[in-house]
């Protein structure tokens, strides 16, 4: 199950061709920035598919315990030790996200204990630290409008000190993948699988698109 939002408005074919077209063109973001390990986090039970999926060259780990926040909170205990390592953890729901931004988070730890990613929504597509701080993420509300908020407020408490990159958008709902849409059309080399997924499923986008009141 994946995109369970975008199952009410496209068929599940569709839904599901459209989150690996996501997968793909994330790692392809990923391994565009210069000097920086990669991995993907995801529940146990889907690490030996996603492993087959994604090839022998990318390393899939799997988290402790269920859902998003405890996924947040395995990335930083498993990635982070003793000698300070910048990681960040970023969502696979923005492949259109430019590498500028990544980099400027890595660039940002360098002067604040924690880096998050404002969505438009309430949440957060980015995370970053150079150390683990499971409390950061306890009953993150993830999903949320208020996820972004929330997690502030437990940094405050934490005494961590905190940066934002700049606010984007990621896509959970019909509306941002119209928006995304139109954005590829115009930068297709943004997300180039996930443009290829609009020209195949060109009709059921149009009836999205219909459906939503933009004709054009």
């Amino acid at each position: 199950m994946v995109k369970t939002r975008l199952s009410q408005s496209l068929p599940c074919p569709a839904v599901t061709a459209l989150y690996r077209c996501f997968l793909e063109d994330t790692v392809a973001l990923a391994k565009s920035l210069n000097g920086v390990e990669i991995a993907v986090m995801c529940p146990e039970s889907d690490r030996d598919e996603l492993a087959q999926f994604l090839g022998s060259g990318m390393l899939v780990v799997a988290q402790k315990g269920e859902g998003l926040a405890a996924g947040l909170i395995s990335v930083f205990s498993h990635f982070t030790g003793p000698v300070p390592q910048s990681v960040v953890a970023f969502n696979s729901d923005s492949p259109h996200l430019s590498p500028s931004v990544l980099n400027s988070a890595f660039e940002t730890l360098a002067r604040c204990d924690v880096v998050v990613g404002p969505t438009h929504d309430g949440g957060y597509y980015l995370v970053g630290a150079k150390a683990a701080y499971p409390a950061l993420f306890e009953d993150d509300g993830m999903g949320t409008r208020s996820a972004f908020d929330r997690l502030l407020a437990r940094a405050q408490v934490l005494e961590l000190s905190t940066c934002l990159t700049e606010p984007f958008y990621d896509i959970d709902v019909a509306d941002d993948l119209i928006r995304l849409a139109r954005e590829l059309e115009l930068a297709p080399a943004k997300a180039p699988r996930t443009a290829l997924w609009f020209a195949e499923w060109a009709n059921a986008v149009s009836e999205l698109r219909h459906r939503s009141g933009e004709l054009g």
